[in-house]
């Protein structure tokens, strides 16, 4: 029996297909975008667990959003070329950012709060939390299109329409 991917559309106006292309040159631009910021601006960028030097935490950081890039650009290649294999890494990927990201949005309020920034900590947790549900819903688009496409390979491409709500 098929799975039911968990959204049929994208902001209820247009498939998933869609969506997931939105989503993705989404990533690439806000990942090319925070890699001119981590050069433009003196920010101290500092690791929850390991106290290294604010370059090596800028380089890490660069690493992991060109990573970001080509997969988000795997995504694109695979949702137009139909092939779920080369969707996976960001269906992986995607779950992880939104699980990192919710930790360290409440590290962050919390080390605000603790410090005695209590407004800048509601406003950190306010905005991060909004930006994890954003980001949770991003992957349930391109989660829901993975399921359709791997159930379509599974049956055979010209055999069955693929599931729609």
């Amino acid at each position: 029996m098929d799975k039911k991917p968990p959204l049929s559309s994208f902001c209820f106006c247009t498939s998933t297909r869609n969506g997931s292309i939105i989503s993705g040159l989404l990533a690439i631009i806000l990942s090319i975008i925070t890699i001119v910021i981590i050069f433009t601006t003196r920010v101290a960028f500092k690791t929850i667990f390991l106290d290294l030097d604010t370059n090596i935490v800028k380089i890490i950081l660069v690493i992991n959003l060109a990573m970001t890039i080509l997969i988000s650009t795997l995504m694109i290649v695979g949702v137009l070329k139909r092939n779920h294999y080369i969707m996976m890494p960001w269906v992986v990927m995607g779950i992880m950012i939104a699980i990192g990201l919710l930790v360290s949005v409440i590290y962050t309020a919390v080390v605000f709060f603790i410090d005695g920034y209590v407004h800048s900590g509601v406003l950190w947790l306010v905005f991060g939390l909004i930006c994890c549900v954003i980001l949770t819903y991003f992957w349930c688009v391109v989660y829901s299109e993975f399921t359709v496409l791997s159930q379509e390979n599974e049956r055979g491409r010209y055999n069955k329409q693929p599931y729609r709500r």
